[in-house]
């Protein structure tokens, strides 16, 4: 079985569908998912996912591109929102200057603030970073510093030396259909020597980075198994050692998620 750390389920890509793609997910061996709030205006679409699924759980949180849209959000605001009980984490937030939809400063205060709330929380963060590295590494360094969080680098796909450093505050890696591309060894290369083995998990990121052989597709959750297969390779594990692993370290960082 495989769990799916990363989806976007509240969206129009699935509105038509959403309950067959659930049930090809769990046809495929996916046995739970966590659908991701990027926007907080979207936190009650995404949680009333979580709500009608049994195997779904849902995270509070604004990515960097809607930084701008809540500048004023505190921590005690999104602790508040995070004591629903299908909230498992806080985010996706971050820093990405390759698109720069919100100012390079109301990215740095939302951040800062969703990891105090996760702080606080004791919950999860879920990390996006883009063309961030050194400003993200060096926030993450001085951020632990002030006081521990546990940090999850969603959709991994950055330099050697962000891994190093944020491995070294213990932080955990979800790889991507990315992981599968043919252009992507820079990716694998990371994956392969600097994530840690105890602190990787798979994700799909649907409806994006379809996986190969789905490449072209929309991304759904069925397609975790062939995130999996990507993985397994780059670490030279079975398919099965890949879940058992990877499973297991989703559990030990996704800890208000029920075992079983």
């Amino acid at each position: 079985m495989f769990i799916d750390s990363h989806v976007n389920l509240h969206g129009e890509q699935f509105a038509e569908d959403l309950d067959a793609v659930i049930e090809r997910a769990r046809s495929a061996g996916v046995d739970k998912m966590i659908t991701i709030c990027c926007q907080l205006s979207d936190f009650s679409a995404v949680s009333a996912i979580a709500e009608r699924y049994d195997d779904i759980w849902c995270t509070i949180g604004a990515h960097p591109h809607h930084a701008k849209d809540r500048p004023d959000i505190s921590a005690e605001e999104l602790v508040e929102i995070a004591q629903h009980p299908r909230v498992v984490a806080i985010g996706e937030t971050g820093l990405d200057f390759y698109y720069g939809y919100s100012p390079k400063e109301e990215q740095f205060q939302s951040f800062k603030t969703h990891i105090e709330a996760a702080r606080r929380a004791d919950l999860p963060l879920v990390i996006h970073t883009r063309d961030a590295d050194e400003a993200m590494a060096g926030l993450l360094e001085e951020e632990m510093g002030k006081g521990a969080f546990r940090p999850l680098m969603h959709c991994y796909t950055s330099s050697v030396g962000l891994a190093h450093r944020a491995a070294k505050l213990g932080a955990y890696f979800a790889a991507s259909g990315i992981i599968t591309f043919k252009k992507a060894d820079d990716v694998r290369e990371v994956f392969a020597c600097e994530v840690p083995d105890d602190r990787v998990i798979i994700e799909t990121d649907c409806p994006y980075l379809a996986p190969v052989p789905h490449r072209g597709k929309r991304c759904e959750p069925s397609f975790l198994p062939a995130v999996a297969a990507g993985l397994a390779a780059v670490k030279d594990w079975s398919l099965e050692e890949c879940g058992s692993r990877t499973t297991d370290a989703f559990y030990r960082l996704f800890d208000k998620v029920p075992r079983g």
